[in-house]
This record gives structure tokens, C-alpha cells and sequence, in this order.
């Protein structure tokens, strides 16, 4: 994986950078954790985590707009989580666009998907769980990416050549399993220690009046890893197995409506399930004399897995709804909040998120995001979260 990684990585930057528009920025941010409690197990940190977060990004392009080279590293440094002290590589690849094909080679970064809540079909890069819990993080895949643009569609195909293993917090970290999870000792398909073949994904996309449609197609390493402790129950090992999926995210546009709905069929070599998720937005335009902006949303989420970890990768997101509201002030800062409750139909466990965002002058950005957990039934998987309750604030410099 090592030896590939720099392989790309190399590719990307070996791209004659002669003559073209080179453009360098990023971000450089303080963020601080605040839990509402003390930590559920004694090697956790107690109430305040610190950290910071660097991003660069170096663009070049070239001057007939064909070729385009991104780099793009990520480094987080933490205060009191050894592991969630990281580098990653996140995007790192040269891309060719024709007049109907495009070309990307390298590390990327892919996002399917049109709900809110829980984005099922997003299946082509790896979660970097020690950033959030919410999955909205992405680790650089290696990847080949081919695109045609025709008149009946967009279709992409996806040679992916190695794989990511999701990150996970330490002994130290908040947020994580009772017991640690030991990513030295994952297990791919058949009991192997590292992963040999490579995987593939094709996905068609197209907008037909209101509707704009995506189908895909996925073969390869579960990015979801069931997670099944030793014997003697001192550390929990991941096991990624190879999954075939069939996806589709749909949305409906309506003058101030939007319906979303995403769902896919998953063999595994244990069973073949569905899993769905499918709601609706009604945004009021102009709710204040400033043009503000509020929208409302519902979501109904539904995954028909095994709930036997030895299995199935666990899911709390199995029979949910999520109620929110979305405000978008559409002022010169660009302010915008968003706060959602999801609640469990089976046992009424409940968890909260609250974001929030605010530019202040030219270059810096505020946020508040809060994760709460609440009524959180001892059967439910994010029981032993039910302390983890916090709020973060982070201060971002783009430059």
C-alpha cells in the first residue's frame, strides 16, 4: 500500500508544470473538544480535547485547461488521542479532460449520495472515523477514473487498486468502542492480512426533468468492517469483507420540495440485505426582511442486516427517523445552521447534531458543531457513546 501511495503520489507531481497556472492556498485550524461528562472508561480524557488541523492545496493547470494536477495532504495533531494524531494524503492525482472523457489518476476523493442523515450508497472512499463520528471525513483512495459525458448520461468507472483500512480513536480517545480496536490485526477476505485484489465500481448518472438519478455498481473490500473481539475480549479485530452492492440515490426537485431517496442491495458472504434511506426538504424562502432562508426536513431510515456482529457491521442508522431544520441567512458571511434529532423507532434512543458556520472578514471561518446523545437504551449500539455527549469550536485561517 505503502510502495502504491507513493507511486501515485509521484505521478501527480512529476506532471510538467512549465508553463500552466499553479495556484497554492489552504487552511490552517484550532479546534477544541468539550465533553458535557466525565469519560465512560478510566484511560479516556476527561472533559477538553485540543487540536489542530492543516490542509495545503497546490493546483496546477495546465494552459490549454487539459491537464490538472491536485495535491492535497491533511495533518491533524491532538493534544490527548494519539491516534487521532494523523497524516493522510488526501487527494493526490493528475487528470486529463477530453471533449467528452476525463481521465483521473491517483489519490481521490468521490462522494455519492442525496440524503442528509446517512449516506448509504457512498461507498468509494474510506471513513476517517477519528475526525467525527458522522462519517463525512474521507481518507484518499488510489484509484483509476474514467469518465464519459454523453447525451444520455455521465458514466464512471472505478479500478481501485488498494485499500483503505478505517481509522479508529485510541485508548485515549472519546467516542470509541469499549474495547480498543486494533487496526494492525484487520482481516480481509478469507482470513488474509492484507488486501490483494483489487476492487472496481461503475456508476450512471443523469437528470430526466426534475429527477436526477445515479445507479452504481460496486465489487470489492466492505470500507464497513464487521468488528469481532478476541477471545480472551482484550482487543477487537476488523474484518473487511469482499461485498458486491447495487445502489441508487434519487432526487425530485419541485419548486421549493426536495425528495431524496437512497437505497441499495449488498451481498455479502454471510447474507444479502437492503438498506434505505428516503425523506423530503421544503425550504421558506425569505423568512426574514435579510432573505434568510429555512428549510425543513424529514427522513426515514431503514437497514435490513443481521444484528449479529459476527455477521454484519453494526448500524445504529436500522429503523430511524431524523427531524431537522436547516437556516441559511444568505448574508455577506455566509451563516448558516443546521440541527437534527434522529430518533430510534424501536427503542426511542435519541441523538442530536447542531452546525453552524459564520465567515469573519476575508479569511477566517467560525464553527460550532454539538453532538448529543440522549435516552440512550442499553441495547442500542451507541449506548456506549451515551457519555460522549459534547460541543466543538473551531477556528479556521484560509489563506
Amino acid at each position: 500500500m505503502k510502495k502504491l501511495v507513493s507511486t501515485l503520489v509521484a505521478l501527480a507531481v512529476t506532471v510538467p508544470v512549465a508553463a500552466g497556472e499553479l495556484e497554492f492556498t489552504g487552511s490552517i485550524g484550532a479546534e477544541s473538544r468539550i465533553f458535557f461528562q466525565s469519560a465512560l472508561y478510566p484511560e479516556q480524557l476527561k472533559t477538553f480535547q485540543g487540536s489542530l488541523e492543516i490542509e495545503p492545496d497546490l493546483r496546477w493547470r495546465s494552459e490549454n485547461q487539459v491537464w490538472d494536477v491536485v495535491i492535497t495532504p491533511y495533518l491533524r495533531l491532538d493534544a490527548k488521542d494519539d491516534e487521532r494524531t494523523h497524516f493522510d494524503m488526501r487527494e493526490a492525482y493528475v487528470r486529463w479532460t477530453g471533449d467528452s472523457w476525463t481521465v483521473r489518476a491517483g489519490l481521490g476523493k468521490v462522494f455519492w449520495g442525496v440524503a442528509e442523515s446517512v449516506h448509504l450508497v457512498d461507498i468509494i472512499n474510506q471513513s476517517d472515523m477519528v475526525e467525527d463520528l458522522d462519517g463525512e471525513d474521507k481518507l484518499g483512495q488510489p484509484m483509476l477514473e474514467i469518465i464519459t459525458q454523453q447525451d444520455w448520461g455521465q458514466l464512471t468507472g472505478y479500478v481501485l487498486p488498494a485499500f483503505r483500512k478505517r481509522t479508529f480513536s485510541g485508548i485515549d480517545g472519546r467516542l470509541r468502542t469499549p474495547i480498543v480496536v486494533e487496526n494492525d490485526l484487520a482481516r480481509f477476505d478469507e482470513g488474509a492480512d492484507d488486501k490483494e485484489d483489487i476492487d472496481f465500481a461503475l456508476r450512471y448518472s443523469h437528470y430526466f426533468g426534475n429527477w436526477d438519478v445515479g445507479l452504481s455498481l460496486f465489487h470489492g473490500a466492505s470500507r464497513e468492517p464487521r468488528l469481532v473481539p478476541t477471545v480472551d475480549f482484550r482487543a477487537i479485530i476488523p474484518f473487511y469483507d469482499d461485498i458486491t452492492q447495487i445502489g441508487a440515490d434519487i432526487q425530485y426537485t419541485q419548486e421549493a420540495w426536495l425528495w431524496k431517496f437512497e437505497g441499495f442491495v449488498r451481498d455479502t458472504p454471510f447474507e444479502t440485505f437492503t438498506a434505505a434511506v428516503g425523506g423530503v426538504e421544503y425550504t421558506f424562502y425569505g423568512v426574514t426582511d435579510a432573505g434568510a432562508d429555512l428549510g425543513v426536513l424529514v427522513e426515514l431510515q431503514y437497514d435490513g442486516r443481521s444484528e449479529d456482529p459476527l455477521i454484519a457491521p453494526g448500524v445504529v442508522s436500522d429503523n430511524d427517523i431524523m427531524a431537522g431544520v436547516r437556516l441559511s441567512m444568505n448574508d455577506a458571511e455566509d451563516t448558516s445552521l443546521l440541527a437534527g434529532i434522529v430518533t430510534d423507532l424501536e427503542d426511542a434512543s435519541m441523538s442530536g447534531v447542531l452546525e453552524a458556520t459564520r465567515r469573519f472578514g476575508n479569511s477566517w471561518v467560525g464553527e460550532i458543531e454539538g453532538r448529543f446523545f440522549m435516552n440512550v437504551d442499553p441495547d442500542n449500539l451507541a449506548y456506549g457513546f451515551r457519555r460522549d455527549s459534547h460541543v466543538m469550536f473551531r477556528l479556521t485561517k484560509y489563506f
